[in-house]
């Protein structure tokens, strides 16, 4: 069937969540969010002892909005009463904003491809066809592993088809990747008492840049210094694996230089993941590093109209991979959408998640500088 609408938001997770509810408190109606799974379905698939890196806490009183909220008033600490929660428990935060807000949600809708047309866009789903005006982007990454980062990856077992680490036989086991998705495996691994060999191209332990988007956050750092004295874990910096091979039925690990480590555990993929901007190459402009270019409202160069909402944003040097970063931009995006509908958004509203510190339209002051 076919479906009109001023805007389509791609994604139920906390992106498409936070600014599907910016679009409607700003006076927006004729709008959907299109998920294929279920609201914050990239969080009920995380393994089950993968808790939050930020912290959250209520601090609305004194003007701070936890950490981890999407909506100003609302506090995923404070409904939990938890500081690192759980991907379910984050998954029932996002059910209970779109709920509480009864947000537009079409479920079970996903998007195969996408057509820039003279008035806006097309979209062709498992469902039919929807044509919009606007294409605000909110998919994730947790659904898209990087399977492939060298020859044979797809022998090793990434993490994030780990259930639980207490479904793991064995009691060595390599993981590669030393990154905060490689440290959270490791510690899981090594409380349940297995011996824990992290493989990594860089001593990402030993980086200690104030921009937790290329560091290891406090909240890993903390826990790693619990191995601090113990062999149980071990970090090696400068391994740089290149291939996987299987004998029989063990694994085969091999280094850039030239060292081969036999594991008779399937290894652990830790390498990150791709994003769900692959099923929309062509809509963006992509340099030298592989970075998409957005304009000053996050808005595609390629394709006028589309807008990325998620921690897919880079304006740079900023990174805005993490919840708190990246929901300072959904009231920009929102705002620009309204002022091209002809929708008038009062200026107490946007005052609003300015003092939310949710408006965050001016990238000059964003640094990471810490002088202790």
């Amino acid at each position: 069937m076919k479906k009109e609408y001023d805007v389509v938001i791609v994604g139920a997770g906390p992106a498409g969540i936070g600014v599907g509810t910016i679009l409607k408190q700003m006076g927006l109606h004729n709008y959907v969010i299109v998920e294929r799974n279920s609201v914050g379905s990239t969080f009920n698939k995380w393994p089950k002892e993968m808790r939050l890196l930020t912290p959250s806490f209520p601090g609305h009183g004194f003007g701070l909005l936890d950490l981890n909220a999407i909506v100003p008033e609302t506090s995923p600490g404070f409904t939990f009463q938890s500081e690192h929660l759980s991907g379910e428990e984050y998954a029932r935060y996002l059910q209970a904003i779109s709920n509480h807000f009864e947000l537009p949600i079409e479920l079970g809708i996903d998007v195969k491809e996408m057509e820039k047309t003279v008035d806006g866009f097309r979209l062709n789903t498992n469902k039919g066809e929807i044509i919009c005006k606007y294409v605000v982007w909110a998919g994730g990454e947790f659904q898209y592993p990087n399977l492939q980062p060298f020859e044979g990856g797809e022998l090793c077992r990434h993490n994030s088809k780990v259930h639980s680490w207490e479904d793991l036989d064995g009691d060595e086991f390599f993981i590669i990747g030393g990154y905060e998705s490689g440290m959270d495996s490791a510690i899981h691994l090594s409380h349940l008492d297995k011996d824990v060999t992290v493989l990594a191209r860089e001593d990402t332990w030993t980086n200690y840049s104030p921009d937790p988007s290329i560091s290891l956050s406090p909240f890993t750092c903390d826990r790693l210094a619990e191995f601090h004295d113990s062999d149980q874990l071990v970090l090696r910096g400068n391994a740089e694996v290149i291939k996987v091979e299987k004998e029989e039925e063990d694994y085969q690990i091999y280094l850039s230089n030239g060292e081969k480590i036999e594991s008779s555990t399937q290894p652990i993929l830790a390498t990150g993941f791709k994003n769900s901007l692959s099923l929309i190459l062509e809509h963006f402009y992509w340099d030298e590093e592989n970075h998409i270019e957005l304009n000053e409202i996050d808005e595609s160069t390629v394709s006028e109209g589309l807008f990325l909402v998620g921690p897919q944003v880079r304006h740079e040097p900023i990174i805005f991979c993490f919840i708190y970063k990246f929901r300072q931009r959904f009231a920009i995006v929102a705002k620009e959408i309204c002022d091209r509908l002809g929708i008038e958004v009062g200026s107490e509203l946007i005052e609003f998640y300015r003092r939310s510190n949710m408006y965050l339209d001016d990238l000059s002051c964003c640094g990471n500088e810490c002088i202790c």
